[in-house]
């Protein structure tokens, strides 16, 4: 399991005009960088479980997906990025639900890194209680051993720039005021 974050504006899209004298001008002048993230977790046996997207809200709101994702979960939290209270949500209404069965009344192993919103003593009650092994992986090099980095996030990033970068290129052609 591990999150992964994409900003929702295009980097290098904004350009600030300043006076090359005074340089606090442009550390005033900062993009607001709106950041959605998204739970993921695949398995040994390359299965995939629904992600969980959590949004920069105080609730959700339907008309922020534009195609239906009827498995998908969603949660929101101030700064869009995953909590302790997000994190327990997600082994409730993801984890928990779409490997149960698939274990047979067998332990569940749940790898994840080091960041503290893992490890609360809720989480750690509720994965003694349903039977799942959490592992958690040295931070210092959770990079290199998380697969969903490389396999799943890396893609994932590559086309979402791709794509937001073509319906920038398409808004400029109509309007150049609309980027």
């Amino acid at each position: 399991m591990d999150e992964t974050g994409v900003m929702l504006s295009m980097p290098g899209s904004v350009k600030v005009l300043v006076s090359k004298h005074d340089i606090r001008d442009y550390k005033d002048a900062r993009v607001k960088r709106t950041t959605v993230t998204a739970i993921e977790c695949i398995s040994d046996d390359d299965r995939y479980l629904n992600p969980m997207i959590i949004w920069p809200a105080n609730s959700h709101r339907s008309n922020w997906t534009m195609f239906p994702t009827p498995k998908w979960q969603y949660a929101c939290s101030d700064s869009g990025y995953t909590d302790s209270k997000i994190s327990l949500e997600w082994l409730k209404c993801v984890f928990d639900p779409e490997t149960i069965e698939r274990a047979n009344k067998k332990p569940r192993v749940l790898i994840c890194d080091g960041f503290g919103t893992h490890e609360t003593l809720e989480i750690l009650e509720f994965c003694f209680e349903n039977n799942i092994l959490l592992c958690r992986l040295p931070s210092h090099i959770s990079y290199k051993l998380q697969l969903c980095d490389v396999a799943v996030f890396a893609p994932l990033k590559a086309a979402y720039r791709e794509t937001a970068a073509r319906y920038f290129n398409k808004v400029d052609k109509i309007d150049p005021w609309l980027r």
